[in-house]
C-alpha cells in the first residue's frame, strides 16, 4: 500500500472508531474480563495518548528531520500516571477522534514527503517514515480487534442466552 492509501484506511478507521465507541454503557466502558487487561476507557485513553505523543508526532518528526531524537513515551505506564481510569469515556473518545481528524489533515497537506527518511531507534534499529506509518495503521487494526473482543466478551457475560447459534469466535 502507498501512502495515499494508508491515509484513506487511517481516515476509515476514524468513521470505525466512532460507530464503535458511541451509546457504551458505564458497565461496558469500565468491564475487564481479567484484572490484568485493559478495559474500553483505558483503551481509548491510549488511543489518544498514542496518535498525538507517538505515531503523529514520531511520523512528522522522522519526515522532517529524522535525526532528531523521538520524545519518550511511556504506554504501559500512562495507564496509572494519566489516571486513565479517572477519565471521562465521552471526553476521551471526543479528544480522540477530533486528534486522528487532526493528524489526517497534517498527513494530507504534506508536500512531497520523503517517506524514506530514516531514524535509527536505540533498540528497533532503523526506522522509516514509511514504517511508521504503516505500523500506525496496524496499530489501529489492533486495537479495533480489541474493541471488538472486550464488546464481545461483555456481551457474553451479561447476556444470559447461549450464543452459540451465533458462531464461533
Amino acid at each position: 500500500m502507498n501512502a495515499i492509501e494508508i491515509i484513506d484506511q487511517l481516515k476509515a478507521n476514524l468513521r470505525t472508531f466512532t460507530c464503535l465507541l458511541e451509546n457504551c454503557t458505564e458497565q461496558q466502558i469500565k468491564y475487564k474480563p481479567d484484572p490484568l487487561q485493559w478495559c474500553l476507557l483505558e483503551v481509548v485513553c491510549h488511543l489518544a495518548d498514542e496518535e498525538v505523543l507517538d505515531f503523529r508526532t514520531r511520523c512528522l518528526q522522522t519526515l522532517q528531520d529524522p535525526k532528531v531524537k523521538w520524545p519518550a513515551i511511556d504506554p504501559q505506564g500512562w495507564v496509572a500516571s494519566r489516571k486513565y481510569m479517572d477519565q471521562n469515556f465521552s471526553t476521551k473518545v471526543a479528544e480522540f477522534l477530533l486528534e486522528r481528524k487532526n493528524s489526517i489533515g497534517l498527513l494530507e497537506t504534506l508536500e512531497n514527503p520523503d517517506w524514506t527518511n530514516t531514524y535509527q531507534h536505540p533498540k528497533i534499529g532503523p526506522v522509516s517514515a514509511r514504517m511508521m506509518l504503516h505500523n500506525w495503521l496496524m496499530h489501529d487494526y489492533l486495537h479495533i480487534r480489541q474493541i471488538h473482543r472486550l464488546k464481545t466478551e461483555y456481551f457474553r457475560s451479561v447476556s444470559g442466552e447461549n450464543l452459540q447459534y451465533a458462531g464461533n469466535w
